[in-house]
């Protein structure tokens, strides 16, 4: 069984390795090949990968190298976790919403946009080559912004059998079960909305109805246990006023202004992950190393390996489990459209993931997801097409995006510091 990473050179890498030592036994992977286009920091991360599969006595052997085609050909699973551009390109979009007085972060705003457009026509030319060369694998795409890639994949490529994952609904089940004090396992959720645009309406544990108590628990994770920083956090107002525990990315959304005063006084997430990653590949180097870091809890992807790992597991083992994913909606969120993908539950077996049926969601929540949602369709429409009306359309639909007056200005400044890796738009 073969497994393709794209983005192969990520610090991230290292977190998937072990998710899949772990799990050898339930998923047994012979081959793993990494792909990307730094070969330096390629070969960093396949040796430290190379000695963690030795070091844990598995039967998996590494490749690794900038070829594509060969990287995916004959491969079951590929996992995609690539970023166009660098961190370099993630300062750049932060500081572009501080300019223009916006929230300045990777995958909502200006700077998902951004990222999008570098990243959409990179991925379609990625699932058009595992069409060519592994016609049966499934797509497991972690690329960021996961939904708005995922959606352009099914939308765009649907013959390749593709789920978005992210890690923050697993992370919000591991301490909500933390809070109650139960397993994670125990655990499920009502959950409905996009990636990084979601709410828990809902808590069972061992089927019995817990919500009141894990959205006290929730209360206690963000409120009374505080931030380490003065970043915007969430009040306990604010938490009774929505009856929902929130994805905490909905915060630039509920919390816009008072994340443009946060940022307007505080370097990017960007420059901070910069640091880190270099600390990261000089641990990395360390002949002696075999097993992730502790720093690697820091990088911003923590308990992926889980996330990514367990939901190839339960493909492979045509298990029927219940993850919480990207795919289409196709009936389960009633009154949204069947094509939109969502991040929603879904029944997970060797064919993919199928969205399970829930109630539809309150207005509050219907009408900040479906504005999102068509930013999302006009973003794949413009960077798949090189329309510029599409791109200004979804700058100002968004609804932390630019004014009107703004928006010219702000897309000929995208433009040019995003020149050679917009697709279409580089013409």
């Amino acid at each position: 069984m073969k497994l393709t990473v794209i983005g192969g050179g990520s610090t991230y890498t290292p977190e998937l390795i072990d998710g899949v030592i772990s799990r050898h036994h339930r998923l047994p992977i012979t081959h793993i090949h990494l792909v990307d286009i730094e070969p330096v920091k390629l070969q960093i991360i396949a040796q430290f990968a190379i000695r963690m599969i030795k070091a844990a006595k598995v039967d998996i052997e590494i490749e690794f190298g900038t070829d594509l085609r060969a990287g995916v050909r004959g491969a079951q699973f590929v996992v995609s976790q690539f970023r166009v551009g660098t961190q370099a390109a993630r300062h750049r979009d932060e500081l572009l919403g501080r300019k223009y007085k916006l929230v300045g972060q990777e995958t909502v705003g200006v700077g998902g946009f951004a990222k999008a457009l570098r990243t959409i026509p990179v991925a379609l030319n990625v699932a058009r080559t595992i069409v060519e060369e592994a016609p049966n694998a499934i797509l497991l795409n972690f690329t960021n912004p996961a939904g708005l890639i995922t959606q352009s994949l099914i939308q765009e490529v649907p013959e390749l059998t593709t789920i978005g994952l992210c890690n923050v609904p697993w992370n919000t089940r591991i301490e909500i079960a933390q809070a109650l004090g139960v397993a994670s396992t125990a655990i499920t959720f009502d959950y409905v909305g996009l990636n990084h645009l979601s709410w828990i309406r809902g808590v069972k544990v061992d089927g019995k109805d817990c919500s009141a108590a894990a959205l006290k628990a929730f209360r206690g994770l963000t409120i009374e246990n505080g931030k380490p920083d003065d970043s915007p956090a969430w009040t306990q107002s604010s938490i009774d006023l929505l009856q929902a525990i929130p994805n905490y990315y909905l915060s630039y959304y509920y919390s816009e202004k008072a994340w443009i005063d946060y940022q307007a006084n505080n370097p990017t997430r960007a420059s901070e992950v910069m640091k880190i990653e270099e600390i990261l590949i000089e641990k990395f180097k360390d002949k002696s190393l075999v097993t992730k870091p502790e720093e690697l809890m820091q990088r911003g992807g923590a308990y992926y390996s889980d996330s990514a790992a367990e939901l190839m597991t339960d493909i492979h083992n045509d298990a029927g489990t219940i993850h919480i994913v990207n795919t289409l909606n196709n009936g389960a969120v009633p009154d949204f459209p069947n094509s939109a993908v969502m991040e929603i539950p879904a029944v997970i077996t060797a064919n993919g993931a199928q969205s399970i049926k829930t109630s539809a969601m309150r207005n509050d929540i219907d009408s900040l997801v479906r504005s999102v949602k068509d930013f999302e369709l006009l973003t794949i429409e413009a960077a798949v097409n090189g329309d510029e009306d599409c791109a200004l359309r979804a700058l100002i639909t968004n609804p932390i995006g630019p004014d009107l007056s703004d928006a010219r200005e702000l897309w000929a400044d995208l433009k040019k510091e995003n020149a050679g890796m917009i697709g279409a738009f580089n013409a």
